[in-house]
Protein backbone atom coordinates (compact mmCIF):
# COMPACT_ATOMS: atom_id res chain seq x y z
CA UNK A 1 0.00 0.00 0.00
CA UNK A 2 2.87 2.39 0.85
CA UNK A 3 4.35 1.66 -2.57
CA UNK A 4 1.12 2.78 -4.26
CA UNK A 5 1.02 5.90 -2.14
CA UNK A 6 4.59 6.80 -3.10
CA UNK A 7 3.85 6.00 -6.76
CA UNK A 8 0.91 8.40 -6.97
CA UNK A 9 2.42 11.14 -4.83
CA UNK A 10 3.28 14.25 -6.81
CA UNK A 11 6.93 15.11 -6.28
CA UNK A 12 7.68 18.63 -5.14
CA UNK A 13 9.95 19.86 -7.96
CA UNK A 14 11.51 23.34 -8.04
CA UNK A 15 9.66 26.03 -9.96
CA UNK A 16 12.17 26.14 -12.82
CA UNK A 17 11.62 22.42 -13.52
CA UNK A 18 7.83 22.84 -13.33
CA UNK A 19 8.08 25.73 -15.83
CA UNK A 20 10.27 23.63 -18.15
CA UNK A 21 7.97 20.58 -17.96
CA UNK A 22 4.93 22.78 -18.68
CA UNK A 23 6.21 23.45 -22.21
CA UNK A 24 5.61 19.78 -23.03
CA UNK A 25 2.02 19.79 -21.79
CA UNK A 26 1.02 22.31 -24.43
CA UNK A 27 -0.43 21.04 -27.71
CA UNK A 28 1.60 23.71 -29.50
CA UNK A 29 4.96 22.21 -30.38
CA UNK A 30 7.93 24.37 -31.21
CA UNK A 31 9.31 24.04 -34.73
CA UNK A 32 12.56 25.68 -33.71
CA UNK A 33 15.87 24.08 -32.83
CA UNK A 34 18.53 24.64 -30.20
CA UNK A 35 22.01 23.46 -31.09
CA UNK A 36 24.17 22.81 -28.05
CA UNK A 37 27.48 21.42 -26.90
CA UNK A 38 29.10 20.68 -23.55
CA UNK A 39 32.77 20.88 -22.70
CA UNK A 40 33.47 18.32 -20.00
CA UNK A 41 36.23 16.94 -17.81
CA UNK A 42 36.13 13.67 -19.78
CA UNK A 43 33.97 11.22 -21.67
CA UNK A 44 32.34 9.27 -18.82
CA UNK A 45 28.98 10.86 -17.91
CA UNK A 46 28.75 8.97 -14.59
CA UNK A 47 32.12 10.31 -13.43
CA UNK A 48 32.92 13.46 -15.36
CA UNK A 49 31.43 16.92 -15.00
CA UNK A 50 30.27 19.72 -17.29
CA UNK A 51 32.70 22.64 -17.55
CA UNK A 52 30.73 24.77 -19.99
CA UNK A 53 27.54 24.75 -22.05
CA UNK A 54 27.17 26.56 -25.34
CA UNK A 55 23.81 26.81 -27.10
CA UNK A 56 22.45 28.68 -30.09
CA UNK A 57 18.93 28.95 -31.52
CA UNK A 58 17.83 28.25 -35.07
CA UNK A 59 14.58 29.94 -36.07
CA UNK A 60 13.15 29.77 -39.59
CA UNK A 61 16.41 28.15 -40.73
CA UNK A 62 18.43 31.12 -39.48
CA UNK A 63 21.11 30.88 -36.81
CA UNK A 64 20.33 33.46 -34.12
CA UNK A 65 23.81 34.41 -32.93
CA UNK A 66 22.46 37.28 -30.83
CA UNK A 67 20.31 34.82 -28.86
CA UNK A 68 23.08 32.40 -27.93
CA UNK A 69 23.84 31.01 -24.47
CA UNK A 70 27.29 30.47 -22.95
CA UNK A 71 27.76 29.26 -19.39
CA UNK A 72 30.90 28.23 -17.50
CA UNK A 73 30.48 25.94 -14.50
CA UNK A 74 32.42 25.91 -11.23
CA UNK A 75 34.77 22.93 -11.26
CA UNK A 76 34.29 20.35 -8.56
CA UNK A 77 36.30 17.76 -10.49
CA UNK A 78 39.45 18.47 -12.52
CA UNK A 79 41.17 16.43 -15.22
CA UNK A 80 44.44 17.84 -16.56
CA UNK A 81 44.26 15.73 -19.74
CA UNK A 82 40.94 17.24 -20.85
CA UNK A 83 42.10 20.75 -19.88
CA UNK A 84 44.78 20.53 -22.59
CA UNK A 85 41.97 20.14 -25.17
CA UNK A 86 39.41 22.75 -24.09
CA UNK A 87 41.73 25.09 -22.19
CA UNK A 88 39.38 25.47 -19.22
CA UNK A 89 41.33 25.33 -15.96
CA UNK A 90 40.40 25.92 -12.35
CA UNK A 91 42.40 29.16 -12.44
CA UNK A 92 40.57 30.68 -15.44
CA UNK A 93 39.21 34.11 -14.55
CA UNK A 94 35.80 33.42 -16.09
CA UNK A 95 32.46 34.19 -14.53
CA UNK A 96 31.22 30.78 -13.43
CA UNK A 97 27.91 29.38 -12.24
CA UNK A 98 27.14 26.50 -9.95
CA UNK A 99 26.01 23.35 -11.72
CA UNK A 100 22.42 23.96 -10.60
CA UNK A 101 22.45 27.56 -11.85
CA UNK A 102 23.87 26.42 -15.19
CA UNK A 103 21.23 23.71 -15.67
CA UNK A 104 18.48 26.10 -14.60
CA UNK A 105 19.60 28.62 -17.28
CA UNK A 106 19.88 25.85 -19.87
CA UNK A 107 16.35 24.56 -19.22
CA UNK A 108 14.95 28.07 -19.48
CA UNK A 109 16.76 28.57 -22.79
CA UNK A 110 15.82 25.30 -24.51
CA UNK A 111 12.11 25.19 -23.56
CA UNK A 112 10.54 22.40 -25.68
CA UNK A 113 12.70 22.98 -28.77
CA UNK A 114 14.31 20.04 -30.54
CA UNK A 115 17.93 19.72 -29.43
CA UNK A 116 20.66 19.33 -32.05
CA UNK A 117 24.24 18.28 -31.44
CA UNK A 118 27.16 16.39 -32.89
CA UNK A 119 27.13 12.98 -31.17
CA UNK A 120 24.36 14.60 -29.13
CA UNK A 121 23.65 11.54 -26.99
CA UNK A 122 26.84 12.24 -25.01
CA UNK A 123 25.89 15.86 -24.29
CA UNK A 124 22.36 14.82 -23.30
CA UNK A 125 23.81 12.14 -21.00
CA UNK A 126 25.99 14.77 -19.31
CA UNK A 127 22.99 17.07 -18.77
CA UNK A 128 20.90 14.14 -17.50
CA UNK A 129 23.59 13.18 -14.98
CA UNK A 130 23.58 16.75 -13.68
CA UNK A 131 19.78 16.60 -13.42
CA UNK A 132 20.07 13.30 -11.55
CA UNK A 133 22.43 14.89 -9.02
CA UNK A 134 19.79 17.58 -8.58
CA UNK A 135 17.14 14.85 -8.05
CA UNK A 136 15.28 15.85 -11.21
CA UNK A 137 14.00 13.75 -14.15
CA UNK A 138 15.76 13.51 -17.52
CA UNK A 139 15.44 16.00 -20.37
CA UNK A 140 12.15 15.75 -22.27
CA UNK A 141 13.24 17.30 -25.57
CA UNK A 142 13.48 15.45 -28.86
CA UNK A 143 16.96 15.43 -30.36
CA UNK A 144 18.77 15.23 -33.70
CA UNK A 145 22.35 14.07 -34.11
CA UNK A 146 24.26 15.73 -36.98
CA UNK A 147 26.44 12.66 -37.47
CA UNK A 148 23.37 10.44 -37.92
CA UNK A 149 21.66 13.05 -40.10
CA UNK A 150 24.73 13.19 -42.35
CA UNK A 151 24.83 9.39 -42.66
CA UNK A 152 21.13 9.22 -43.60
CA UNK A 153 21.34 12.08 -46.10
CA UNK A 154 24.43 10.64 -47.78
CA UNK A 155 23.47 6.97 -47.64
CA UNK A 156 26.48 6.07 -45.51
CA UNK A 157 26.30 2.97 -43.23
CA UNK A 158 24.72 4.10 -39.95
CA UNK A 159 27.52 2.69 -37.77
CA UNK A 160 30.04 5.12 -39.28
CA UNK A 161 31.19 7.98 -37.01
CA UNK A 162 32.47 11.30 -38.31
CA UNK A 163 34.12 13.88 -36.10
CA UNK A 164 32.99 17.48 -36.03
CA UNK A 165 36.28 18.40 -37.72
CA UNK A 166 35.60 15.98 -40.56
CA UNK A 167 32.11 17.35 -41.23
CA UNK A 168 33.45 20.92 -41.11
CA UNK A 169 35.92 19.86 -43.81
CA UNK A 170 33.14 18.24 -45.88
CA UNK A 171 31.18 21.53 -45.86
CA UNK A 172 34.25 23.82 -46.02
CA UNK A 173 33.33 25.46 -42.71
CA UNK A 174 36.25 27.28 -40.99
CA UNK A 175 36.96 25.66 -37.61
CA UNK A 176 37.07 28.83 -35.55
CA UNK A 177 36.75 28.52 -31.75
CA UNK A 178 36.95 24.72 -31.96
CA UNK A 179 36.82 22.94 -28.59
CA UNK A 180 34.81 25.67 -26.90
CA UNK A 181 31.19 24.81 -26.16
CA UNK A 182 29.80 27.90 -27.88
CA UNK A 183 32.22 27.55 -30.81
CA UNK A 184 31.35 23.89 -31.37
CA UNK A 185 27.63 24.67 -31.09
CA UNK A 186 27.99 27.33 -33.80
CA UNK A 187 29.93 24.95 -36.09
CA UNK A 188 27.32 22.24 -35.53
CA UNK A 189 24.52 24.72 -36.29
CA UNK A 190 26.14 25.54 -39.64
CA UNK A 191 26.45 21.84 -40.49
CA UNK A 192 22.84 21.23 -39.46
CA UNK A 193 21.55 24.06 -41.70
CA UNK A 194 23.46 22.63 -44.68
CA UNK A 195 22.12 19.13 -44.07
CA UNK A 196 18.58 20.35 -43.36
CA UNK A 197 18.47 22.03 -46.76
CA UNK A 198 19.87 19.10 -48.78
Amino acid sequence: MNFLKRFFEKKDYPEYWVDYAAYFESKTKSGDFVVFDCETTGLKPHIDRILSIGAISIKNQRIKINESLEIYVDQTYFDAKSASIHGITQENELSKSTEEEAIKSFLKYIENHTLVGHHVSFDIAMINQALKRMQLPKLKNKSIDTNQLYLKKRGVPLEQRYSLDELCDVFSIPKKDRHTASGDAFLTAQIFIRLYNE
